[in-house]
């Protein structure tokens, strides 16, 4: 079996890619830098000029080959060698004709505990979709941000004191409407610097997040240690870092308690069970990041299915629901805040024969927040 053509396809917002081989069989993937899917694109195609002719089922090859070919790599990259390595893995369990997780050791679950994600503008919004959520049967909410989902074209400012006293507040109200049968997973978004990270992480322990998600820049793993130290939340981090030496580095510091690997960024499926090895070798849980499309969350299940410090999956908006849900052929199913790990060959998705025609891409604009005195802020 060789491969005989590596094509990427942008469909609504996202990035996959399908990898056909001369035995009719194809895999598909996707890349989560999801900010700059046109350089990520160009890269699929770089890759696939190397691939053409190769074996498909010489995965670890192929990923050390395309890694290391070059001295130069980042987010874009690593997100189109993400993309073809599931996409490989999903032939391979094709070929066998049985679930990618099956190669990859086997399962030790059939079904994987999700947060499904909740959104507003404002903080009524937010406090109706944890009800909501709760209501609909999910065990855990998440991207529960309590600085609000505002529009980037609006200035940013707040006092320190209104900024802390207003966040601890919607943390307060976001525990009051889950209850105590419901996780709440706080969200910052890297919106804090340290200090004001333990000032509010103090202020809300009291609530018992079941972890404190990127509260600062993850650029300096020093900081998050930091932040780490000061408090009794478990810190959540991971999705902009992309390669097992930073992980390594984030758990030799004690820096984080659920890593966040992004299976779309991190080097796909072979590079994210390699993570996932590391933090079980310090009692660390995974939390694979997915904001991204179907495909995405197909990857995260066979994952999730094959180690044993798997602790829940992000489950984003909109998976139910168009375009999401008509992209593949059959959506993923979601039970009683449980998602259902796939047993079908491969990774246990297809996309849609009409996916492409139906939702044409829908590139990122640069658009990024300012205070009110014309600075930069991280949102």
């Amino acid at each position: 079996m060789k491969i005989t053509k590596v094509e990427p396809l942008s469909v609504d917002r996202f990035l996959f890619v399908k990898v056909h081989t001369d035995a009719g069989i194809t895999g598909i993937g996707e890349s989560g830098t999801w900010g700059f899917l046109e350089a990520s694109k160009a890269a699929i195609e770089k890759f696939g000029r190397y691939l053409v002719g190769e074996d498909p089922l010489r995965i670890e090859h192929h990923w050390q080959y395309m890694y290391r070919f070059a001295h130069f790599r980042g987010a874009a990259i690593m997100g189109a060698l993400s993309a073809i390595d599931i996409a490989l893995w999903d032939i391979a369990g094709k070929h066998f004709d049985v679930p990618a997780y099956q190669l990859m050791g086997g399962a030790v679950r059939d079904k994987a505990r999700v947060y499904y994600h909740v959104l507003g503008d404002t903080r009524e919004k937010l406090v109706e979709g944890v009800k909501a959520a709760r209501e609909e049967g999910f065990t855990a909410v998440g991207h529960l941000t309590p600085f609000l989902d505002e529009d980037r074209s609006i200035p940013y400012f707040k006092t320190h004191v209104d900024k802390m006293e207003d966040a601890i507040d919607a943390v307060r109200q976001y525990r009051e409407a889950a209850g105590d049968n419901v996780d709440i997973c706080v969200e910052i978004h890297r919106q804090l610097t340290p200090a004001e990270a333990i000032v509010l992480a103090k202020g809300i322990e009291e609530f018992h997040p079941m972890f404190y998600e990127d509260p600062t820049l993850p650029d300096n793993l020093d900081a998050m240690a930091f932040i780490a130290s000061k408090t009794s939340i478990p810190i959540a981090t991971g999705e902009r870092i992309h390669s097992i030496h930073e992980f390594q580095m984030l758990l030799q510091r004690n820096a984080v308690q659920y890593v966040r690997p992004d299976v779309c960024m991190a080097g796909g499926l072979t590079h994210s069970k390699k993570i996932a090895a590391l933090a079980e070798a310090q009692y660390v849980g995974v939390i694979p990041h997915n904001p991204l499309g179907p495909v995405s969350t197909a990857a995260c299940l066979q994952l999730a299915a094959c180690i044993p410090n798997f602790a829940i999956q992000e489950y984003p908006l909109g998976e139910r629901e168009p375009p999401k849900s008509e992209i593949v052929k059959t959506p993923l199913q979601v039970e009683n805040g449980f998602l259902i790990i796939p047993d079908g060959p491969g990774i246990g998705i297809e996309l849609a024969d009409d996916a492409l025609e139906r939702f044409p891409e829908k590139p990122r604009e640069v658009e990024t927040r300012l205070h009110v005195d014309g600075s930069v802020v991280d949102q």
